[in-house]
């Protein structure tokens, strides 16, 4: 992805959501050319001249300070999460060649795979680009038709947008897809230059309308805590919900627990889920002990 395309497109979206009223600033009436507040109006907020603004908004962000970028957040009203990304597409328009390659992380260290299977609740581990690369069994439960595909490491972005069933399994499907573009984009901001990222968005954007719509919106998100609801297969619907937790020690992994709320329905469907998935792993084993002995 270019840099100053996504900087100048970022810019002119957020610029684009903010009227004079919600800025502050008088409105004279009349019909205005532009949706949201003028470039003029951007740098008057912002304390820089409207030829510096200007320059910012066509991706220009090489050796800008700290608190010009602090006044864009004012200006622009960005949230903590849009703040970031400017900041990530600041540092990525200053990096050296040599800095600029991070892939994402793609291996578990077998300790926090202990800490996952000791979880009593449905939990797993995902990387930035949304590949989930460990879960204990109630967790690989819950996602059952996630992991149901031909690819490993299994990833929800893809399943969202290119797998029909993931219409049905979340209820709140487009909450789910803009949300799940949204962390994505975040994700690029953070680590441009990740090749499997790259590959990924561009493999979604030519095979999903809906996820180019949801990608020119320069939306962004993290995920942190929430609710969320599901329709499974087996256990019907459930209302869950989740935390999700930046691993200190494994920059670029984030752990997602899910639970329900004590004698719901909900909790009553996890218990069933959880006797289900001990099932289906004790007929797994006696069929590989089968095969074994038929070998």
């Amino acid at each position: 992805m270019d840099n100053k395309t996504e900087i100048r497109d970022f810019l002119v979206t957020r610029r684009a959501r903010i009227t004079p009223e919600q800025a502050g600033l008088p409105d004279f009436g009349g019909k205005r050319r532009v949706a949201g507040l003028r470039r003029e109006e951007v740098a008057m907020l912002a304390g820089v001249s409207v030829d510096y603004y200007v320059r910012l908004e066509r991706g220009n962000l090489g050796g800008v300070s700290e608190s010009v970028l602090e006044a864009l957040v004012r200006a622009l009203q960005l949230d903590e999460t849009e703040r970031a990304h400017l900041f990530d597409l600041a540092r990525t328009a200053n990096a050296s060649v040599g800095t600029r390659r991070r892939p994402a992380v793609s291996r578990v260290r077998p300790g926090v795979i202990m800490v996952l299977d000791s979880i009593a609740a449905p939990a797993w581990l995902r990387n930035g680009r949304m590949d989930i690369l460990a879960t204990n069994a109630l967790g690989r439960a819950l996602y059952a038709p996630v992991f149901d595909g031909p690819l490993t490491p299994p990833n929800t972005a893809r399943f969202a947008f290119l797998d029909p069933r993931a219409v049905d399994f979340w209820p709140d499907w487009n909450l789910i897809a803009s949300g799940t573009v949204a962390t994505l984009r975040a994700e690029a901001g953070k680590n441009p230059y990740d090749k499997g990222l790259t590959d990924l968005i561009g493999e979604l954007s030519t095979r999903s309308e809906e996820f180019r719509i949801r990608w020119a919106a320069h939306d962004v998100y993290q995920h942190t805590s929430g609710e969320k609801r599901l329709h499974h297969p087996v256990v019907g619907d459930l209302e869950l919900t989740y935390e999700a937790m930046q691993l200190v020690t494994d920059e670029g992994l984030t752990l997602l627990v899910y639970g329900a709320e004590p004698g719901s329905k909900s909790a009553d469907a996890l218990g069933l889920l959880a006797s289900w998935a001990a099932t289906e792993a004790r007929e797994s084993r006696a069929l590989s002990i089968d095969e074994h002995h038929a070998g």
